[in-house]
């Protein structure tokens, strides 16, 4: 049976969900947001992932380039990477020592969400910086939506991986409610994205594993990220980021209009199109 589409109606699913085992049931992580809340990340820079409790972390700014956005004082900042970070492929610094060059010499960074190009997995949790973002649960399906440009992701509930995944820009997400916590995991993405905003590349072999928790009573959502890919990193690595479960003003439609203007010496891309629809 084909998945269909949850509808873009904020509910909270309400009945336990039996485990492997068939004997014990484990709630549903409320992620629930409605009309007047949303979950925002929690500090200013929550558009980069913060590093783990211990072991191999992620891609952050370079010594001496700190990372500084817009409306948080100083002067504003483009992102430099640290190449330096041993997780990194030859070929990955390589081609990730372009872009810094490119930056240090005054270009504006290629930023997926700026090309309107959807951002994969696990960038989709560094997408944005101060936009909210809404969970929509129900008892087979979570979709996730990030309000610029209605950016939506699904996640099964309780179901296999498919066979013969053909690899696409978010994937395939399933997941299981344990222990208090949602944890997600996904395989078949394309080579198109980056797993960041440093834009660090990864192949069709990544696999990314995210648990969600709550904290703070249920006020602050935290999310561990296992990323795994022999060919683009050296090591599995893990990551972390936390939202702020915050009161926000409806839900506003926001799209990603064409502009190939280029005031600013960006680097262009072409913003994706396909020529036949999805379903």
């Amino acid at each position: 049976m084909a998945r269909q589409a949850a509808a873009l109606l904020i509910v909270c699913a309400g009945i336990g969900i039996m485990s492997a085992r068939g004997a014990e049931r484990s709630q549903p992580l409320d992620l629930s947001t409605d009309a007047n809340t949303a979950w925002v990340a929690d500090r200013p820079t929550g558009d980069d992932f913060l590093p783990p409790p211990a072991g191999p972390g992620p891609v952050m700014s370079a010594p001496g380039h700190p990372y500084v956005p817009n409306g948080v004082g100083g002067q504003p900042t483009y992102r430099v990477a640290d190449l330096t970070n041993p997780i990194l492929q030859p070929w990955a610094i390589e081609q990730m020592k372009k872009a810094n060059d490119a930056v240090l010499a005054g270009h504006v960074p290629f930023i997926a969400r700026e090309r309107c190009w959807p951002s994969g997995v696990p960038g989709y949790l560094v997408d944005t910086r101060i936009v909210p973002l809404y969970f929509i649960q129900t008892k087979k399906e979570i979709v996730t939506l990030i309000q610029t440009d209605a950016r939506m992701r699904h996640i099964y509930l309780d179901v296999p991986h498919s066979r013969n995944l053909k690899p696409s820009w978010y994937g395939e997400s399933v997941g299981r409610y344990e222990a208090g916590e949602l944890t997600v995991d996904t395989i078949g993405l394309n080579d198109k994205t980056f797993v960041d905003n440093y834009r660090t590349p990864h192949t069709d072999r990544i696999h990314v594993v995210e648990r969600y928790k709550l904290l703070d009573n249920g006020n602050t959502l935290e999310i561990l990220v296992r990323v795994d890919d022999p060919v683009a990193f050296t090591t599995p690595w893990s990551a972390v980021q936390r939202y702020k479960r915050v009161k926000r003003a409806p839900i506003q439609e926001e799209r990603c209009a064409e502009n190939n203007s280029n005031y600013l010496n960006e680097e262009i891309r072409p913003i994706p199109q396909t020529d036949k629809p999805d379903f």
